[in-house]
């Protein structure tokens, strides 16, 4: 027989197990990711092949099926997750490539079955966005169940959304349609990454921007996680706090 609750239940998960992190172009985004322990990046447009990073690439989602396939194998192998941490680098390059993905489960159905197109975005009323948004979200929850924390990081846009009759501009994760608020909805935690002066700044704040936490040691917080000094060489050393994300788990 089921017994409800009569007591608080302590929480069970304190770090996010999504994560995403969005910014500008070349606002460190990949330079984070690579300094994060354990932490496995299917790279999509070959940016940390510029930096010591633990990373693989892929360019089709043939290539991600392949990858995700060889984690699973390697997880079962060792009995445990291989990775605690899995990056997917960036989100736009992934909506693109999911596009034949996308197409091959449209065909799967009576009605998509003699489909000969190869943009199944141009589709009348917009239907073959839902396809896209299926493909994307298959995609990402496969990654999503082979590691403990699951990173994806995008770039930005801004969006114009009404609040209490007035336009406001907003950032958000750059996404096609209502994948955007799709993924940020799923997501533990949503962070706008940017730079000031030698300081990396992750911020969960609100307001101006479409980010938020469901950790209380980051919601509503910006964070410093990184901090670059450069010696008399000129040689740039960069140190990053990750611990400040992701907090020691929880026993």
């Amino acid at each position: 027989m089921l017994e409800l609750p009569i007591v608080p239940v302590k929480a069970k998960v304190k770090n996010p197990r999504f994560l995403i992190l969005f910014g500008l172009p070349k606002s460190g985004k990949t330079t984070l990711a690579a300094r994060l322990d354990n932490n496995l990046i299917i790279d999509l447009e070959g940016g940390s092949e510029f930096m010591d990073a633990l990373a693989i690439q892929a360019r089709t989602s043939t290539d991600l099926k392949t990858i995700a396939n060889a984690i699973y194998l390697k997880n079962q192998e060792v009995g445990h997750k291989f990775y605690k941490r899995i990056t997917i680098d960036n989100s736009t390059r992934l909506e693109e490539i999911c596009m034949d993905y996308a197409i091959e489960l449209y065909r799967k159905t009576p009605q998509g079955k003699n489909y000969k197109g190869t943009d199944i975005t141009t589709m009348e009323h917009g239907a073959g966005y839902m396809w896209i948004r299926k493909a994307v979200k298959d995609m990402l929850h496969a990654f999503q169940n082979l590691c403990d924390e699951f990173i994806l990081i995008g770039h930005t846009k801004d969006v114009n959304i009404n609040e209490s009759g007035e336009e406001v501009t907003k950032m958000t994760l750059d996404l096609a349609g209502k994948l955007s608020s799709i993924m940020e909805g799923e997501s533990d935690a949503v962070g706008y990454v940017f730079r000031k002066g030698n300081k990396t700044i992750v911020s969960f704040k609100g307001g101006g921007l479409i980010s938020q936490a469901r950790a209380p040691h980051l919601a509503g917080k910006e964070i410093v996680v990184a901090e670059s000094t450069t010696d008399e060489t000129g040689n740039t050393n960069i140190t990053t706090y990750w611990d400040r994300i992701f907090k020691p788990d929880l026993n």
